[in-house]
């Protein structure tokens, strides 16, 4: 590990210090092993240690609660909406088109995943929409 030379009255000695313990530490002299005590203050440790109280969650926190029946239609791909094809309140069932977004020079269909009722509709023709934008609430 670490080299070390020492004089002591006058004769010189080559060290190496193997491993160093709270004050237990190993070293070799002119190929020959000795433990030794170093007699020195131990230093506490100069990092603060963080003691505070465990987090007790209140009822309910941390719980993502989905409201009922409701399903959001969102944009796949950032767009702009060309065409809406229903209305608040218009019975739909999967496959149903609900309106047409251009997105790269291109027409794209919105289709209903799931049947229900179109309980409002967020966007308007012309908006400009990013991808996993709310579209429709059914």
């Amino acid at each position: 590990m670490k080299r070390f030379e020492f004089t002591i009255k006058g004769n010189k000695y080559a060290t190496h210090l193997k491993s160093y313990d709270d004050n237990i530490a190993i070293i070799e002299v002119n190929g020959t092993e000795y433990e030794i005590e170093v007699h020195q203050e131990v230093k506490a440790s100069k990092t603060p240690r963080l003691v505070r109280k465990p987090v007790v969650k209140k009822v309910g926190e941390g719980v993502i609660q989905k409201k009922a029946g409701g399903e959001s239609v969102k944009a796949p791909l950032p767009g702009s909406i060309f065409k809406i094809l229903v209305n608040v309140g218009d019975q739909v069932k999967k496959g149903d088109n609900l309106l047409i977004m251009e997105a790269m020079k291109m027409e794209n269909d919105i289709k209903a995943e799931k049947d229900g009722v179109v309980s409002s509709i967020k966007v308007k023709v012309g908006d400009a929409v990013l991808q996993g934008e709310v579209l429709i609430e059914m």
